[in-house]
């Protein structure tokens, strides 16, 4: 099963659902932090690191001795990364998708492949749990193909937990796709409840079923838990808004491991996720 943990907006609590559940199911799950711009879910975890992978992506060289000026690759790119300009070929590698579609259109094949670095993916563990992580090159544009690349470590045989990005742009599509279920936490305040309703209205275009979790849920008003049963988005936990909580959070610790009853809660959230992912796909999860 694929749990994303997403949110509308940044501070709303997204990395605290997403290392607690990890942490209650331990060596049952692997955690996945794609959000590359600034992974902190380590930070909580404390994962030993075993492995450092750097991440590159196939960008074109031109070579000016066989190019003949035809236009096909700037044709055929849809993000301008390849434009004649005069007598010259120029390539902007920040805005290449690497789709690959300059190298098959090339008459004289006088594109070539260059790596352009991405960033880079730690794998670690930490007590039977395991973690992965992707930084991003400082300057780069694009944290899609990264997110990808931190997704490809997906498990077949765990409970793959990933912490999404904030927002609804391009890096949350790409951490909530093709997802079992995307939780959605959120806070009680109006920020909250605009940022919400687009990043719901993100996951229902994908079609994909959620849940929610509100946190510091004795703040601000109800008009959350009113779009939720409009919409018909079960509030699966609801996280009390408590200096406790604050405390351990600033200092890297985990609820579960120092609020008694937290496991618990957590563990109840779990399985709640489960009886949601049943009941919309009849499967045995």
């Amino acid at each position: 099963m694929i749990i994303s943990i997403a949110s509308g907006k940044g501070g709303t609590g997204k990395t605290t659902v997403a290392v607690n559940l990890a942490a209650c199911l331990g060596e049952n799950a692997i955690l996945l932090d794609c959000d590359v711009e600034e992974p902190n879910a380590h930070l909580f975890i404390e994962p030993e690191m075993r492995l450092s992978v750097p991440v590159t992506t196939p960008v074109p060289e031109i070579d000016e001795n066989k190019c003949n000026l035809c236009g096909k690759c700037e044709e055929i790119c849809q993000f301008k990364s390849i434009v004649i300009v005069a007598e010259t070929v120029l390539t902007f590698p920040e805005l290449c998708h690497s789709c690959g579609g300059c190298f098959l259109v090339c008459p004289e094949d006088a594109i070539h492949e260059r790596p352009r670095e991405l960033g880079v993916i730690k794998v670690g563990q930490k007590d039977g749990l395991e973690m992965v992580f992707g930084k991003l090159r400082i300057g780069e544009a694009m944290s899609p193909p990264l997110i990808k690349r931190v997704r490809g470590y997906e498990s077949v045989d765990k409970v793959t937990i990933i912490d999404a990005p904030p927002g609804t742009s391009c890096p949350v599509i790409a951490a909530i796709k093709d997802a079992d279920i995307v939780i959605l936490v959120t806070e009680p305040t109006p920020f909250g409840l605009h940022d919400l309703k687009l990043a719901y209205g993100a996951v229902k275009k994908l079609g994909i079923p959620c849940g929610l979790v509100i946190n510091r849920a004795d703040l601000g008003d109800d008009k959350v838990k009113e779009f939720a049963g409009d919409s018909q988005i079960p509030i699966l936990m609801e996280i009390p808004f408590d200096r406790k909580i604050a405390e351990i959070y600033s200092r890297g610790g985990l609820l579960v491991n120092e609020m008694g009853g937290m496991k618990g809660q957590f563990l109840d959230l779990y399985n709640k996720i489960r009886e949601l992912v049943q009941s919309h796909s009849g499967s045995g999860l």
